[in-house]
């Protein structure tokens, strides 16, 4: 049994549980959400057998493949596997093209009592239905656009709506100085299949109209792709316009208790104040130059000592007058600058609630 190009849809609306039989480094470069890596062979073998494969060839090189995933080795990759089909009897597995890895994963299975289905054409095939779907919404969907000053609850707001997709939370990075997160953002390709799959469950209601935040072309590391990324700088913006005083609010939550939070999570005890710290003064040093020598060696002093009691004593007041001044110099005057370029895009300005129900209300709108 295997899964065709008309089925690829259903792999992701119903979130098909899949398993990636390719090499950890392959699975590192881009992968599916609800794909788990359970290779058949590790980096070291792939590279051997690959070697094998340019000197002596297929037949040679598959025999290498054999003897490298034998006995324990064999055993344990099957038992994997076995396991995860349990859990997951609508699942699926695929390689990079569908080929001999997943077909020898497949077969292996079979002869331990389980028969799972491969997806034909593997990750290849799959990784080019998403492209398209990118292409399709690029060309085809409605968007509508909330922009607003750093701090104005964009993201929270994109997440609240029903028809809408979160391109920071897919990215795993919120777009600013001081967007990153604990743990690594996801890669490009990552990236793309991520809102590509959102695209296609929005399309599959039927419904093209669809909320996305005014980003940058890049989030953090990751780019939006040339052909979504033009559609979005000629499609109406709506502008969130919520007072100083609640902007701040917001960004002393995400970027000093929820970035504390996070490090604490991930980091041993002794180390994870460290590791929040550098996140900010990181931070600070990418906006330099922006704010100029003298600005920037006012507002990293008022960090360091913010940092310095918060260490002591828990206390984060003192953030306050490092972000504060950060606002004040650089993000205001940034956007603002940035927003007259683009004021005849302007469909709706309002507070953060009022934005809300202008798209609850004209999302089907053009």
């Amino acid at each position: 049994m295997q899964h065709d190009i008309k089925t690829y849809t259903d792999l992701f609306i119903n979130n098909v549980p899949l398993i990636d039989v390719r090499a950890p480094i392959e699975f590192e470069r881009g992968a599916f959400p609800t794909s788990v890596n359970l290779p058949i062979m590790d980096d070291q073998q792939r590279e051997e057998v690959g070697t094998c494969y340019t000197q002596h060839g297929q037949n040679t090189a598959i025999e290498k493949g054999h003897d490298l995933v034998s006995g324990k080795i064999r055993e344990t990759r099957i038992a994997a596997w076995l396991e995860f089909a349990n859990r997951n009897p609508n699942g699926s597995l695929y390689c990079f093209r569908g080929g001999l890895r997943s077909k020898i994963a497949q077969q292996w299975m079979h002869e331990s009592g389980i028969d799972f289905p491969i997806v034909k054409g593997g990750y290849k095939a799959i990784r080019s239905f998403l492209i398209a779907i990118l292409e399709d919404a690029a060309n085809q969907c409605v968007f509508k656009l909330v922009g607003g000053k750093t701090g104005s609850g964009k993201t929270q707001l994109i997440n609240h709506l029903k028809h809408s997709v979160d391109l920071e939370g897919a990215a795993y990075h919120r777009g600013s100085s001081f967007g990153r997160h604990a743990n690594p953002q996801n890669s490009q390709i990552n990236f793309e299949n991520i809102i590509a799959i959102e695209f296609l469950r929005l399309r599959h209601q039927e419904d093209p109209s669809i909320v996305l935040e005014d980003e940058a072309r890049t989030i953090g590391k990751v780019g939006i792709p040339k052909t979504l990324f033009e559609k979005m700088r000629r499609s109406p913006l709506v502008v969130i316009e919520d007072p100083f005083e609640i902007r701040l609010e917001r960004l002393i939550q995400e970027y000093v208790v929820d970035m504390h939070a996070e490090f604490v999570t991930i980091d041993a005890i002794s180390h994870c104040f460290e590791s929040f710290s550098n996140y900010l003064l990181d931070g600070i040093n990418k906006i330099q130059k922006r704010l100029g020598p003298a600005r920037y060696g006012g507002i990293r002093e008022k960090m360091q000592q913010a940092l310095a009691l918060q260490s002591k004593t828990g206390d984060i007041s003192m953030h306050y007058d490092w972000l504060t001044a950060v606002l004040e110099n650089y993000y205001d005057p940034m956007y603002e600058d940035q927003l007259n370029k683009r004021k005849d895009s302007i469909c709706f300005r309002g507070n953060h609630d009022a934005c809300y129900e202008f798209l609850q209300q004209n999302i089907r709108a053009n």
